[in-house]
């Protein structure tokens, strides 16, 4: 029983998943330009130096492995979605095509077990297991996703906000006065099967983070992180590998988390706060509540941006629930003594890991892609020097593919609406306008329609100062077409000359010609203004004469 001088106890976290999933980007490979790059291609060819395998799923496998679950995940999304998800089946009667598969392709690795992590300096060892590391890859999309999932059981609600803050951390944010890295996990160990430590973060490496960055303008991938990527390498780092991937967003990866806990409704606004948010518990003391993180004028709408209440009740099947969204993250949080909470075919927790996994995911690769078209717009305009004809021909050839590339992924991944079901609509219009989806594609979509335009009208002008060149040059041709029209052909008289010297007279006349007309090419631009004096009526004939001598003694701008 409490006392009064005791604090009523937190409510526990029974069981705890966290879900990361960090959209990079991935540089072309040499010899795919122009072309539609696979890198899974090149993933599934390394064979055993490589940890990842491509996951066949449960819609191509063995149908014995197709549970309920995955048949609620499917009905969920309307159908255009469902080609993307899971390609397109082979119709029974009537079709003479093949089957699609769908364009994302998956691949995962069975090495890790489980990581375990020290949230802050002197905090207990936590050990999570890992539930999958897998790699999504999109057709005609330079994109890879990583995605991670780990899962705890009995946390204190303190170890739960701390972990959710620091773990997905791609680097250090920075070091306190005593060397120990801010933001991000005190310690971080992959482990295998049997406990061994596979790799470990180094982010306590204060001096080998700064260097990378004075030296090479670009962050340094903790050591963890690196080891999990691998054979994928940073596009700045010393290692060698045909698949090199660079950060497009923030360091934080985006993550989604399941709480279930014995007493949701003991939690304070100020923890609601904090893991909608995602704070961290704001070192406060496990067994004390908490001030707000942020100021109250700062947080007087936080429940209508950030929640979806529609289960926040006492009654129904998943009573106590409550779903936060802030676009980077989306939290929900339960009641662990619901079975439907809890249920892994039906409930909410396989809801969680199947439908609002793939709304989170379709919102975070659209986002990504939209950053990784601007960015290879401002990496064409870089590398362009208008002095440099190769430099030129370049840039309309990466302008030209990157236009037709946005519009594939117009058609084939840019939805509006995912599903009918009300939650996942909601909760993907959530994401959605905290991500700013919207404003971000119109953006990038008038950048490259603004290239595309300046690529049309460059190739007009081309064409218009060609047909003026072609106009000149036939204007004074015609002079010679006609004289020699008019005489016959029989100025000279040598049909009957011996051979020898009707060819000499060929050649002569054929190089003189030449000589002539490439020369009116060369002046064509001049000859052209002096066309369009001579045709204007209102100048005198000494302005058309000066003109006319203008053709040599004018300077061209």
């Amino acid at each position: 029983m409490t006392t009064a001088t005791e604090a009523p106890a937190r409510p526990h976290v029974e069981h705890f998943r966290q879900v990361l999933l960090w959209p990079l980007r991935l540089m072309p490979v040499h010899g795919s330009e122009g072309q539609q790059a696979k890198p899974w291609q090149l993933l599934a060819e390394m064979g055993d130096k490589s940890p990842w395998r491509e996951v066949v799923d449960e819609f191509t496998g063995d149908s014995s492995s197709f549970h309920e679950r995955h048949y609620n995940e499917f009905v969920t999304f309307l159908p255009y979605v469902q080609r993307f998800l899971y390609g397109e089946g082979l119709p029974k009667h009537g079709g003479n095509g093949t089957a699609q598969g769908s364009p994302m392709r998956v691949f995962r690795r069975h090495d890790i077990a489980a990581v375990r992590v020290v949230p802050r300096p002197g905090d207990a060892p936590i050990t999570l297991d890992t539930v999958h590391v897998d790699l999504y890859f999109f057709l005609d999309v330079d994109l890879v996703l990583l995605n991670v999932e780990v899962a705890a059981q009995s946390l204190t609600l303190v170890q739960a906000q701390e972990v959710l803050y620091r773990f997905g951390r791609a680097y250090p944010a920075g070091w306190d006065a005593d060397g120990n890295a801010q933001h991000c996990l005190a310690s971080a160990e992959w482990l295998d099967a049997q406990g061994h430590v596979l790799a470990a973060s180094d982010a306590h490496q204060r001096d080998a983070f700064m260097a990378h960055v004075s030296a090479r303008r670009a962050p340094r991938i903790a050591a963890h992180w690196d080891y999990v990527m691998q054979p994928l390498v940073g596009d700045h780092s010393d290692h060698e590998g045909p698949l090199r991937f660079r950060q497009i967003e923030y360091y934080r990866m985006p993550l989604m988390a399941y709480l279930a806990l014995d007493r949701p409704r003991d939690l304070s606004r100020s923890d609601f706060v904090r893991l909608g948010l995602v704070t961290g518990s704001g070192g406060l003391d496990p067994a004390g509540g908490g001030a707000l993180p942020y100021g109250e004028q700062h947080l007087t709408d936080f429940e209508n941006k950030y929640c979806y209440d529609r289960f926040w009740a006492d009654g129904g099947t998943a009573p106590n629930t409550r779903y936060l969204c802030n676009g980077h993250a989306m939290v929900v949080v339960g009641d662990a003594a619901s079975q439907f909470y809890g249920c892994r075919d039906r409930g909410v927790l396989a809801q969680f890991r199947h439908q609002h996994f793939l709304v989170f995911l379709i919102a975070h690769f659209q986002k990504a892609a939209l950053l990784m078209f601007s960015d290879r717009m401002a990496e064409a305009l870089k590398n362009l020097d208008i002095s440099d004809a190769a430099s030129v021909r370049q840039f309309k050839r990466a302008i030209r593919y990157g236009f037709g590339s946005f519009l594939r992924f117009t058609h084939r991944y840019w939805f509006h609406e995912l599903s009918e079901q009300a939650q996942v609509r909601a909760l993907f219009q959530m994401c959605s306008q905290h991500l700013g989806l919207d404003p971000l594609y119109a953006e990038v979509k008038e950048r490259i329609a603004e290239m595309n335009q300046y690529l049309e009208a460059d190739s007009l002008r081309r064409q218009a100062n060609t047909v003026v060149r072609l106009t000149v040059v036939t204007i004074f041709g015609l002079i010679g077409t006609v004289t020699t029209g008019f005489l016959g052909m029989n100025l000279l008289a040598e049909a009957d000359a011996p051979l020898d010297r009707r060819l000499w007279i060929f050649a002569i006349t054929f190089i003189l010609t030449t000589v002539l007309t490439v020369y009116t090419m060369v002046k064509s631009k001049r000859l052209s203004d002096f066309l369009d004096v001579l045709s204007d009526e209102r100048l005198s004939a000494w302005q058309k004469a000066k003109a006319l001598v203008g053709v040599w003694t004018r300077k061209d701008d």
